[in-house]
């Protein structure tokens, strides 16, 4: 078990210590269930009270915190707490143990190229004309099929499929189960179908001849930038002709869907069971809540902000706050929730008036 001292820990957080640099912990851990061996999160007042409970030497407080009087041998002192927690968990996260070199159990093209430091785990299985970059890991019993690029320092773990002709860059992650590159759900009929016909209609389908869906076979890729962040059990379709994309620094949580010739932007947020339909094009920095669901063939603006189950029917422009079952701007559906929450009330006494 790695041990770190208050001064590491201080110094890789650019952070304040006060008192005993020198003491040593090994982990993290809330105020009341801390030992001696551990950090304490107390960042905010409400968590105080909660260290006297624990053994905890030395804690990261809320800014002005007497630190002698909470019966700490020593603090650290963050500006910004929740940023904070991002440096202290990378620097204690050992990683998954994944050996150096290439698993005997691996299965590796003979025309692939794997660039020196990269780690190879258990049962994987890379494809032809694959190239994966230098230092990455990859755990076991994930598949890279022909002709797809992974950059440096990736890390994609277990159980992840990536098709064929998908382009990955730097530093990517890959939570365990993730699909990318599947072929992408696009069927036509031979002649117009009831779907096209209440698209027409808004409302009727008219007539309708008996006929079954046809493959739209997917020709396209994946393009995914540096610094991505795939969970688990995420499903991203390949491209009907040109390769649906992702931008740098974008972050999906588990269960998202990405459609066929969908484009999301740079640094957007979406979060677990996002659904986003086929060739929509997502802006830059926009974060979508859970379960949110985006129409296709649509456009969502950069620094779009939508609240969970939000439904996008049609284009949202930038900096928009929406939410709600047909979204709408926050303000006016507070409004109507209050007005639906009233409607009760007014009938009663419309019904009083007769």
């Amino acid at each position: 078990m790695t041990e770190f001292t208050l001064t590491q820990i201080a110094t890789a957080l650019g952070a304040t210590l006060e008192g005993d640099g020198e003491i040593r912990v090994s982990g993290a851990a809330e105020p009341a269930s801390a030992g001696k061996h551990h950090l304490a999160l107390a960042m905010d007042p409400k968590y105080g009270d909660g260290l006297a409970q624990g053994a905890a030497q030395a804690a990261i407080l809320w800014q002005g915190a007497d630190w002698q009087a909470l019966g700490l041998k020593a603090a650290i002192f963050v500006p910004r707490p929740r940023y904070a927690m991002s440096g202290l968990t990378t620097l204690m996260d050992p990683g998954p143990e994944i050996e150096p070199g290439i698993h005997p159990t691996a299965v590796v093209h003979r025309s692939a190229k794997i660039v020196d430091g990269a780690a190879i785990g258990p049962f994987v299985v890379i494809g032809r004309e694959v190239t994966i970059g230098a230092d990455a890991r990859i755990a076991s019993h994930v598949s890279v099929a022909e002709g797809s690029t992974i950059g440096r320092n990736a890390l994609i773990l277990q159980g992840v499929r990536i098709g064929a002709r998908v382009h990955i860059g730097d530093n990517f992650i890959a939570q365990p189960g993730c699909v990318i590159g599947s072929d992408g759900f696009s069927f036509v009929t031979p002649e117009k179908s009831g779907v096209e016909n209440v698209r027409k209609s808004l409302g009727d389908q008219g007539e309708t001849a008996q006929q079954s869906w046809t493959r739209i076979h997917s020709l396209g890729g994946v393009r995914i930038g540096n610094d991505v962040e795939i969970g688990a059990n995420c499903a991203i379709d390949r491209g009907t002709i040109r390769d649906t994309s992702i931008g740098n620094g974008t972050k999906l949580d588990n269960l998202v869907h990405i459609g066929h010739n969908v484009q999301v932007g740079d640094d957007c947020l979406l979060c677990g069971q996002v659904g986003i339909a086929g060739s929509s094009r997502i802006g830059n920095r926009v974060v979508m809540a859970g379960q949110c669901g985006v129409n296709d063939n649509i456009f969502v603006g950069d620094d779009v902000i939508a609240g969970g189950a939000t439904k996008i029917f049609t284009n949202a422009p930038a900096g928009r706050v929406l939410l709600g079952y047909p979204a709408v701007k926050m303000e006016t559906h507070i409004e109507i929730q209050k007005s639906l929450r009233r409607l009760p009330r007014f009938m009663k006494s419309l019904k009083q008036d007769k």
